[in-house]
């Protein structure tokens, strides 16, 4: 299946089962948190598809919102544990072995701005699921990154529902 049915085929799902949209959300959300996972889905296009989707459907825009936060918190507190689990050692694995270019700028984006990083790295495409995974392999305190990582979930849900649900919104009128 490529990556264009796979949305499509989302997407019509969702119009058919609205009230499902939030659950979606926070699946898909999860998806693109998870180290590897964010990888094979394309979950960034189809949740800007569903902000769009909830504008032109007059679908409720907060549950969906939250749906996707609280997705994203968990990718990342996954992510998180496991790189927590893994240890330094992790970084002579797979995946992390093969792009060890993108791994040292990760860690030193953590190293130079601790727990923002963890907050600034959602907005940025492959660094949105690496850098949980390596602050949990350097020991970033667990406190310190929930706080980050929830708190930087309900805003980039926001930030990538907001517009389209907006636009498609003010369109009606």
């Amino acid at each position: 299946m490529d990556i264009e049915a796979l949305k499509d085929s989302t997407m019509a799902f969702v119009e058919t089962h609205r009230a499902w949209t939030p659950l979606i959300a926070g699946v898909l959300a999860f998806c693109e948190s998870i180290a590897v996972l964010s990888i094979f889905v394309p979950a960034t296009v189809i949740l800007v598809a569903i902000g769009a989707l909830v504008g032109g459907a007059g679908l409720e825009f907060w549950p969906v919102v939250a749906g996707a936060a609280v997705g994203a918190a968990l990718g990342d507190w996954v992510s998180y544990e496991f790189g927590h689990w893994l240890g330094p050692g992790a970084k002579e694995k797979w995946p992390l072995n093969r792009y060890p270019e993108m791994t040292a700028k990760a860690e030193g984006f953590i190293q130079r701005w601790g727990i923002a990083a963890v907050a600034l790295g959602r907005f940025f495409g492959p660094a949105r699921a690496l850098v949980p995974l390596l602050a949990g392999v350097l020991g970033m305190s667990r406190l310190p990154f929930q706080l980050a990582n929830v708190a930087s979930a309900a805003v980039w849900a926001f930030v990538l529902l907001a517009p389209g649900a907006g636009l498609l919104t003010w369109f009606d009128k």
